[in-house]
């Protein structure tokens, strides 16, 4: 079936819902979701929202824009930070007169808490610029912009699976989706496309990330020919609950939590002198691992402790009420006499689609425009978080670049009529489903991607170096041939999840496969990216962004300057 409206966006998450609710009212938006809105991986977000209000403390966009610059190690542009962090009071307070619920101060002020890498006065100590609710901070945004998009009718096609871009030679002027519901395939046309599908976490085995997030728009524009910009940066964020990897937010220790090792040390003294546990997310995941490495680790295993005891029950109650359920029900224990075992788990990606600050999407390192394509949210790469992305900057990310995408969208779509979609659009994704409905191989699912998550964890996490780095990209490819012998997935037309489980690997494995292709060429440790080596970082080499394209003799790198306006790279000390 055809279905025409002015925008299409790929994702229900904060990006999206932010550019659907700028643009309604002006066009006919229609949004395209894998799973129901609401339980878009947004809603997993729990720290908060920085901005500089200054409410607690005194507080500056200066300030934020030199521990955004600082804690992406000097890869982010500057002139993208600098719109983010200006933009981030309007943000707050437009949440609020929509009804986002955020914690309040005793004067009835939108309160604020510390998080890593917020400092005043350019480093000298932590403030406390994370807005919150509690510590559902993502769920309280996502109801409230969803319950925004209702309210102004917006279609959505909910558990639709996108499966492949439409670009008739000049612009992108659709998409294809599988509809769970009933198996039929959809044509979706649209004089602007967005997409705002999150990232790729589930390649790797300990996550953060739900099941949804398994890189599906990244994969679909780098198979439209898109190039993907510093896909090496795979953050992990230090304290995920071991052995499952569920996120203990930030927020634990930005309300006075810290880490101790197998003797009762508080680690992070050594690593970070002056902000200690509320050092940038790289620098304590490393500082884990380290201890970890010299057996220091809880009973000699590879995790610390996160010890809350001293907060008390009543503010662990008010403010970490969802981390401590999260404990109780995961490993039955109660943070308010226990301390958590955590361990790092694979959680952000600084890389993605390639776009300027409009968020439109860019094809090569000169700064060409893919007409009629737009990117916002964690797929795609603008980019504002460089190597490292500070604590509390994601949900500041989705919400002023869906917002600035939404604006751009309606002022391109303002001069454009509908573009007729190539005829065999359809035809040529029910070609690729009759394939996986009749494959004969031996090869299971689950099995090439255990093996594809376990060697993500092995070759191309917190620590890396070339050897492993080779090992891993032939290991991928080794899986990307068994992928071709997999066997028949199941033949129902209605909620085919087996066949999804197929798409979605080979997402995966092709990501897996930049992932590990930049890393081998960055050279240098940066950031989220530390070869051991090669420890050191080293701009006068590397301190550009990272393009890699697919062309028919393989991969291949391409780079483009960072852009700095005002400050230099220097020592990034904590």
């Amino acid at each position: 079936m055809i279905f025409k409206h002015d925008i299409v966006i790929v994702g229900a998450g904060l990006a999206g819902l932010r550019a659907a609710v700028e643009c309604v009212g002006q066009a006919d938006v229609a949004v395209v979701s894998k799973v129901f809105p609401t339980r878009s991986h947004s809603g997993a977000a729990q720290g908060g929202i920085t901005a500089s209000l200054g409410n607690e403390e005194e507080d500056h966009w200066e300030w934020h824009l030199f521990d955004t610059v600082k804690g992406s190690d000097y890869l982010g542009d500057q002139d993208a930070i600098e719109i983010m962090v200006k933009d981030a009071p309007r943000v707050i307070y437009e949440l609020e007169h929509l009804g986002v619920p955020f914690s309040r101060t005793t004067e009835g002020k939108i309160a604020q808490r510390y998080f890593g890498g917020h400092t005043r006065d350019y480093g000298k100590s932590p403030v406390k610029r994370a807005c919150y609710a509690a510590d559902r901070t993502g769920r309280v945004v996502l109801d409230t912009l969803y319950d925004q998009c209702l309210r102004h009718q917006v279609k959505f096609y909910s558990e639709n699976y996108a499966l492949s871009l439409i670009f008739d030679g000049k612009k992108y002027v659709g998409v294809v989706t599988y509809d769970l519901a009933n198996g039929e395939l959809h044509l979706l046309q649209g004089k602007a496309i967005l997409l705002a599908t999150g990232g790729c976490g589930r390649i790797y085995q300990t996550t953060s990330n739900g099941f949804a997030s398994t890189g599906d728009g990244i994969h679909l524009a780098y198979q439209s020919g898109i190039p993907l910009e510093d896909m090496e940066f795979i953050q992990f964020h230090p304290t995920g609950l071991y052995p499952l990897g569920i996120l203990v937010s930030e927020a634990a220790r930005g309300e006075g939590g810290f880490l101790r090792n197998r003797l009762g040390e508080r680690f992070m003294e050594r690593y970070a002198p002056t902000v200690k546990d509320l050092a940038a997310r790289d620098v304590v995941s490393r500082a884990i691992l380290t201890e970890t490495r010299e057996g220091k680790g809880i009973s000699g295993k590879d995790y610390v402790h996160l010890d809350l005891t001293h907060l008390g029950e009543e503010r662990i109650s008010e403010r970490l009420w969802e981390i401590a359920s999260f404990a109780r029900i995961y490993l039955g224990i109660d943070p308010i006499y226990d301390p958590i075992p955590v361990q790092p788990t694979c959680h952000y990606v600084m890389g993605g689609i390639p776009t300027d600050v409009d968020g439109r999407v860019l094809m090569d390192e000169k700064g060409s425009i893919a007409h009629g394509l737009f990117a916002a949210g964690e797929c795609a790469c603008v980019s504002v978080h460089g190597a490292n992305r500070l604590g509390c900057n994601s949900l500041l990310d989705l919400l002023v670049f869906g917002r600035r995408s939404g604006l751009a969208m309606k002022q391109a779509i303002s001069t454009l009529d509908h573009q007729t979609p190539p005829t065999d659009a359809l035809r040529v994704m029910e070609e690729k489903i009759k394939k996986l409905f009749t494959a004969t191989g031996k090869e299971k699912i689950g099995d090439i991607r255990q093996g594809m998550q376990s060697l993500m964890m092995k070759r191309g996490s917190v620590f890396r170096n070339e050897e492993g780095l080779k090992a891993g990209i032939e290991e991928i490819r080794s899986l990307k041939e068994r992928y071709k012998n997999i066997g028949a997935v199941d033949k129902r037309k209605a909620f085919n999840f087996g066949f999804m489980e197929a798409i979605e690997l080979d997402h995966q494995l092709a990501l897996s496969e930049v992932i590990l292709f930049s890393a081998l060429h960055r050279r240098e440790s940066r950031g989220a990216h530390y070869r051991e080596d090669f420890p050191a970082r080293a701009d006068r080499y590397f301190l550009k962004h990272t393009l890699v394209f697919q062309t028919p003799k393989g991969l291949q790198v391409r780079y483009k300057p960072v852009k700095i306006t005002r400050f230099q790279p220097e020592a990034r000390v904590y």
